[in-house]
């Protein structure tokens, strides 16, 4: 018997006084007051203990969101992509989850399912060097990666990646990578996007023959076509893959992606679905770091620097947002103006191009276009 109840059949079926039950049990006379006034309210229910849990929970989500989270990272996964809270909070937005929930409760629900394994605390975010180019084609990355096809056979793939925007310019896969092939696919990007004002790449043997045997060897193909360019050539310290970090993170999400596919047997196969992705990367994936749009969008909003012509000579670049009353405010020759744009754009997250463009940050629109006078 519990205690409770032992209590309860005290005053109920004993006749013993409140007073004398809590001294024999040594409780408060208020806690047996309370006790009794359950038994008589509730019947037996009041022998066990009531459940701590709220009679509301303001914060709580519909069950329906919380189906339809589990289901979006059991899918994402499945294909191979990226299925973290942000990215689930963004394919919520797109559903018109509207009030979505925050990244935190997704997360927490996600661990409540299993579906993430919690990982030891790692170094912070904000301890790390981050740098970014200013405009897109003012420095391409570029890169090889391994992959195996289904017959054993080792192919490499071979990636040129805009440091600014993410926008993969070019992925192809090889049966081996040469200097031959790095000139090759960088002039027929060069061809559809403009040369870029520099391009970053490690150490390889195709980018650079600095640490060719010897030491004295002269540049190789690649190094000779940028220095003709005069497209400025930068490398990576050995031992620092993190100077390349977004063209090596390209490659960690594109190999991720194709291990969710069928395994195919055939170059021209694997040719075929890297294509796939790259199209789904530009132009549908939105991206953590350029908030939320696309490497596309990204890459198609600003002006494009060149070799030995950089736009940001004759451009000044102002991120901002657009306040309640639909405007910015811009200083221009030591005089503030007041652009409107339009209260319907309150609150968006815009570019400023000071010759005058002003840009939507997430879609590319070009909102106004004026020149001060």
């Amino acid at each position: 018997m519990s205690k409770r109840k032992a209590i309860i059949l005290s005053v109920i079926l004993e006749g013993r006084s409140q007073a004398e039950t809590a001294r024999q049990f040594g409780v408060s006379e208020a806690w047996v007051s309370i006790l009794v006034r359950r038994y008589r309210t509730d019947g037996a229910a009041a022998f066990e203990p009531r459940s701590r849990r709220p009679k509301s929970s303001p914060t709580r989500i519909p069950e329906p969101t919380v189906r339809t989270i589990v289901e979006l990272r059991k899918t994402l996964t499945s294909q191979g992509l990226d299925a973290g809270p942000e990215t689930i909070l963004w394919h919520l937005q797109q559903a018109g989850i509207n009030p979505a929930p925050s990244v935190s409760t997704i997360r927490r629900y996600l661990l409540a399912a299993g579906l993430i394994t919690p990982e030891p605390k790692k170094r912070p975010k904000s301890s790390y060097i981050r740098f970014e180019a200013a405009l897109p084609n003012e420095t391409w990355q570029t890169d090889m990666c391994h992959y195996r096809l289904g017959n054993g056979a080792d192919v490499e793939i071979l990636s040129w990646i805009d440091d600014h925007s993410r926008y993969a310019l070019s992925v192809t896969a090889h049966r081996r990578v040469n200097a031959a092939i790095v000139v090759e696919t960088f002039q027929n990007t060069s061809k559809t996007n403009g040369y870029p004002a520099s391009v970053l790449s490690d150490n390889g043997m195709y980018y650079t023959a600095r640490y060719a045997r010897g030491g004295h060897s002269g540049p190789n193909h690649i190094q000779t076509v940028l220095a003709d360019l005069s497209i400025t050539q930068k490398h990576s310290r050995p031992n620092h893959p993190t100077t390349c970090g977004k063209v090596e993170r390209f490659q960690q999400t594109l190999k991720k992606w194709l291990r969710a596919q069928p395994r195919t047997n055939r170059r021209a196969e694997l040719q075929t679905q890297i294509d796939t992705f790259v199209n789904y990367y530009n132009h549908r994936r939105p991206h953590r770091s350029l908030n939320r749009t696309t490497p596309a969008v990204a890459y198609q909003r600003l002006p494009k620097a060149s070799p030995n012509n950089t736009p940001t000579d004759q451009t000044r670049i102002r991120r901002d947002r657009v306040d309640n009353s639909g405007k910015i405010t811009i200083r221009y020759k030591g005089h503030l103006y007041k652009i409107g744009i339009g209260r319907a754009h309150k609150h968006r997250p815009i570019i400023a191009l000071i010759d005058i463009r002003i840009i939507d940050t997430q879609t590319g629109e070009l909102l106004r276009q004026l020149t001060l006078d």
